[in-house]
């Protein structure tokens, strides 16, 4: 029996059905029939434009982004596919704020719906800093299919370990 540890807190429906894909062979094949695509966006620079983009057009008057970069470590030594990270200071009769956002080096390989996905949720992150309904309100607000994308995300993620 596979180890589903991308979507053990799905119901057992969808887990099932995962296991019938792996099962048969077709996880892979029914990622790559549902995302055929794989996005450019290869450097620290481009994905620093492309979350300018998305936090321009859903969230303007929040903080600027001060970094954003891939991490190749981030998987392994957070157990996170995307970190932020944000940092108040006061400076002079002003609060001053950072904010960051590190992708998974892994998502350079990824279809653009998974890089929207977790975009999105890192975003979502400087307003709503749990995960809470408002958190998912802002995240589907973003990205209308966001669950979706999320569990294809995970389920891109198994198929990439077995």
């Amino acid at each position: 029996m596979t180890t589903l540890k991308y979507i053990s807190h799905y119901s057992e429906q969808i887990q099932d059905q995962a296991r019938l894909l792996i099962s048969n062979d077709q996880l892979g094949d029914y990622l790559i029939n549902k995302y055929p695509n794989q996005h450019e966006i290869q450097s620290d620079k481009a994905l620093y434009d492309y979350i300018s983009d998305i936090k321009n057009q859903y969230m303007r008057k929040s903080s600027p982004l001060s970094q954003v970069s891939y991490n190749s470590k981030l998987k392994v030594l957070k157990a996170a596919l995307g970190m932020h990270t944000y940092q108040s200071r006061v400076q002079g009769s002003k609060l001053k704020s950072n904010n960051s956002i590190t992708v998974a080096s892994l998502f350079k390989e990824a279809p653009p719906e998974f890089l929207r996905m977790i975009v999105v949720h890192e975003l979502a992150h400087f307003k709503e800093k749990e995960h809470s309904k408002a958190f998912y309100q802002l995240c589907r607000h973003m990205e209308p299919d966001y669950h979706q994308f999320e569990l294809d995300t995970r389920l891109w993620l198994l198929w990439r370990e077995l």
